[in-house]
């Protein structure tokens, strides 16, 4: 007897009207996709907790979560644009997710050329997968421990009307969908958010008190780094949400002017790189991985949770995309980047119903 699949009893919690009759009596009278349906519940609700549609939402809570529970499933889909607010952002900066996403930013740049006083050493043009655990992240060193961050410009993420007010308040179009998948139903809401930039700047003093009060030895701090400042920005955002009655989002296509990152002074991009993943903390394999991808030049490292997700590429019209699945298959999405803009589409969908998404965008 076949039984309908974990994606068919998920989208019977979360959208009903995408299964079909025939599957909805046979789960209403088996007595093996009875118990499933209800796990599905359990989990729906798992994820509705862990990652609420607030901008403000706790990371590495939601991260804890995930990890330590024994139904932990990938993370909920979000809007690529959602962020902490202008009060939340420099702690944000101390939790050890945002500071695993910025670490790999600051490292993973391309060649150096001059402009004005600063160097431009990280230009996105691809972005590629990094698998990363839950004691990576945890061991990655803290930033703020190794010089000072400042927030230059938070991206005040606010809900707006529709498309048109999006375009208006960040200069960009956001992606139309030409058909929407089975069960995604309604009109979406629209997001949009500023630019976000800020900087750190590399303290020797600093540093070395960290080092020290983990008894670990600070490597030698080359010629010329101590007080050099990387400056990362991204930015404008917008998004279009399909969200289910229980808030957590069906479907997402969003778009984001991709990160850049300059470094100020003569230092060149490889000293930077190779000393920051010297750093006390900095996971051998995450560093390897790092080095590895480094190579490419512009390539955008996309920290994904090897244990709960894993990750394919595909052709979206003519450009490489990564395609990320959760493990249970769940969740999955599609990111890739074109002309220094960054897209994402992902949901609580299949990849080939998010593909086939990805591909129709005008």
């Amino acid at each position: 007897m076949r039984h309908p699949s974990e994606g068919v009893l998920r989208r019977l919690v979360d959208e009903p009207s995408g299964v079909t009759a025939d599957d909805r009596a046979h789960i209403a009278s088996c007595s093996t996709c009875l118990p499933a349906l209800d796990t599905a519940r359990a989990e729906a609700r798992l994820v509705g907790a862990a990652l609420a549609t607030s901008t403000t939402v706790d990371t590495d809570a939601a991260w804890a979560r995930f990890t330590t529970s024994d139904t932990a499933t990938a993370p909920a889909p979000r809007p690529v644009i959602a962020a902490p607010g202008r009060g939340r952002w420099r702690p944000a900066l101390r939790r050890p997710v945002v500071a695993a996403l910025s670490a790999v930013v600051l490292v993973a740049g391309a060649g150096v050329a001059a402009a004005n006083d600063w160097l431009p050493i990280f230009r996105t043009e691809q972005v590629d997968p990094v698998e990363v655990s839950t004691g990576d992240l945890v061991a990655l060193p803290d930033l703020s421990a190794y010089g000072d961050v400042e927030v230059l410009q938070a991206p005040d993420p606010v809900q707006v009307a529709d498309a048109d007010a999006a375009r208006e308040r960040t200069g960009l179009d956001v992606p139309e969908v030409a058909a929407l998948p089975d069960g995604v139903t309604g009109n979406p809401s629209y997001q949009a958010a500023g630019v976000v930039s800020g900087t750190f700047t590399f303290s020797a003093d600093k540093a070395a008190r960290a080092a020290a009060a983990d008894g670990q030895a600070l490597p030698p701090v080359p010629a010329g780094l101590d007080g050099t400042s990387l400056r990362l920005q991204a930015g404008p955002g917008v998004a279009a949400v399909w969200s289910q009655p229980t808030g957590v989002p069906t479907l997402v296509v969003a778009r984001v002017v991709a990160p850049t990152v300059d470094a100020s002074g003569g230092v060149d991009f490889e000293t930077v790189r190779d000393y920051i993943l010297s750093l006390p903390g900095v996971p051998d394999a995450l560093s390897d991985q790092l080095r590895d991808l480094s190579k490419d030049g512009g390539t955008l490292p996309l920290p994904v949770p090897a244990a709960l997700v894993t990750t394919s590429t595909a052709d979206v019209d003519g450009v490489a995309a990564t395609v990320l699945t959760s493990r249970n298959g769940l969740f999955a999405g599609v990111v890739w980047v074109e002309d220094g803009v960054m897209t994402g589409v992902a949901g609580s969908l299949s990849a080939e119903e998010l593909l086939s998404v990805a591909r129709g965008l005008r």
